[in-house]
């Protein structure tokens, strides 16, 4: 008997335990899913450009109105549209580049035959020995020009050349040269206002080139430069744009000389009939897309007041400030909204929200010093295109989150919020992100299912580079068997 008593000890105190854990819901495991629902709240951020609403609409028809008509997800995930305020009030015709909102200050050009020396100084007495080997100035075309001649400063002590140069005209991040000129005392070529040139093969620069101009000789001490606050660079009327060569200027890593003058070259303006027409329709232009843009405006503001999901912030509306945009955002967030974790990601990106939930409970991802996403290692710095930056001096960005969707905690926001006046703004949003994070060393929670590149996997957490009906097409996929990759013939 006294056996049996024992054995039926620990039957009993398991049926105990299991009414205790019944009616006292507090004291259930920390992964319990009514616990979490109240503990991890979620701002969702959703990069978006004013007149992307149909990129919206697809949000609100698929992942975003889901989080709405989902009882458990109503009061736990917010999903806002991160917009600009303004609109950049310059034509995109007008614009230096498509990516920001830079005037093209292109003035009406003289005579058409004209032969424009890039670099003109007072005398002699502006040019002094240079210290390095190699030099480089970088410039970009804003209306298509013909370089004609190659030229480099004297190095002789009678205004000649006494030494072997090598002038190279290259389009940047190619390795071969588009124009080359060689210099000797046996070959100096020929004396234009205290430069020597050598006629090239006659080489039209369209709009857009991105290009160096760089001198090479073999010792430190046989170019000869000109102080950068005694140069003044002929641009053409505007044609041209050079990037900084001030005294004291950190180069690239990737540059092929130090940033500096010794030398230049001979241009000309080409189609200037195309350039006066260009200038003679700016008014009518300017007229057009302001009343353009106060459609747009009043677009977005019954858009507004329609759904209630947008967050309108004192920036214009262009690539280049998509970083400011997102730190204006972090202000207004961390100031009206609660939330654990903060979600960022793109208007053309499709989310799995049930992953990412379950991803956040099962794994207690409400963390300190947290941030989840797909890291980019040692990632290039591009110095041309859509990504050119020039003022991040290094070769590779520090590790970022690709723009799909990275989650952060609200620490890091709140930091970041705080700080934001002080932070600067690189090209892009998804490397400024990993800079400054940089400075937080924050715990990286790597997971490749944040998908960085436009592919599809059906445990994906997010695909970006989508159309609306891509992004419709993902979204009916998952609701209706699980896989928004595709169903199998025949499933409804």
């Amino acid at each position: 008997m006294r056996s049996l008593v024992l054995l039926l000890i620990p039957c009993v105190i398991a049926i105990l335990l299991h009414f205790w854990f019944e009616t006292n819901g507090s004291s259930r495991p920390p992964n319990s899913s009514d616990q979490q629902v109240s503990q991890s709240k979620v701002m969702v951020g959703v990069l978006s450009a004013r007149q992307h609403y149909d990129q919206r609409q697809a949000i609100r028809q698929t992942w975003g109105g889901y989080v709405q008509v989902q009882p458990l997800y109503r009061h736990r995930l917010w999903v806002k549209f991160i917009i600009g305020k303004h609109g950049c009030p310059i034509p995109d015709e007008d614009r230096e580049d498509p990516y920001s909102c830079s005037l093209l200050n292109v003035t009406e050009p003289g005579d058409e035959e004209e032969e424009m020396e890039v670099v003109r100084f007072s005398g002699p007495s502006d040019l002094a020995p240079g210290e390095v080997s190699s030099m480089s100035l970088d410039f970009k075309v804003l209306h298509p020009v013909v370089i004609t001649r190659l030229g480099v400063f004297p190095n002789g002590t009678h205004m000649d050349i006494q030494a072997n140069i090598t002038v190279r005209l290259l389009q940047l991040e190619q390795p071969e040269a588009v124009i080359t000129a060689y210099f000797s005392s046996a070959s100096p070529g020929t004396r234009v206002n205290g430069v020597w040139y050598k006629e090239v093969e006659q080489f039209i620069l369209p709009k857009g080139f991105e290009g160096s101009l760089v001198w090479e000789c073999g010792s430190s001490t046989c170019l000869t430069t000109i102080s950068s606050s005694l140069v003044q660079l002929n641009t053409g009327g505007g044609v041209l744009r050079f990037f900084s060569i001030d005294d004291g200027t950190l180069p690239h890593r990737s540059a092929l000389g130090f940033p500096g003058v010794a030398g230049g070259f001979m241009f000309k303006i080409y189609d200037v009939d195309l350039l006066l027409e260009v200038l003679r329709r700016r008014g009518e232009r300017f007229q057009s897309h302001g009343l353009k843009l106060q459609e747009e405006d009043l677009a977005l503001k019954q858009e507004s007041l329609q759904y209630g999901d947008m967050v309108f912030l004192d920036v214009v509306d262009t690539y280049r400030n998509v970083p400011s945009k997102l730190l204006q955002f972090y202000k207004w967030v961390v100031s009206n909204a609660g939330f654990d974790l903060l979600l960022k990601t793109d208007d053309d990106c499709y989310i799995d929200i049930d992953q990412l939930l379950m991803k956040i409970d099962h794994k207690d991802l409400k963390r300190h010093n947290f941030w989840w996403g797909n890291f980019r290692q040692s990632w290039a710095v591009d110095r041309i295109g859509k990504w050119q930056e020039l003022e991040y001096a290094s070769p590779a960005y520090p590790a970022f989150a690709c723009g799909s969707g990275y989650v952060a905690s609200r620490d890091l926001v709140q930091w970041l919020a705080s700080n934001a006046e002080k932070l600067k703004a690189y090209q892009g949003e998804d490397v400024s992100m990993g800079i400054w994070m940089a400075a937080v060393g924050p715990q990286k929670y790597q997971d490749s299912r944040w998908l960085c590149e436009k592919e599809c996997y059906q445990d994906m957490l997010s695909s970006p580079q989508l159309s609306p009906k891509e992004l419709r097409y993902l979204w009916d996929s998952k609701r209706a068997c699980g896989d928004p990759c595709g169903c199998p013939w025949g499933h409804s």
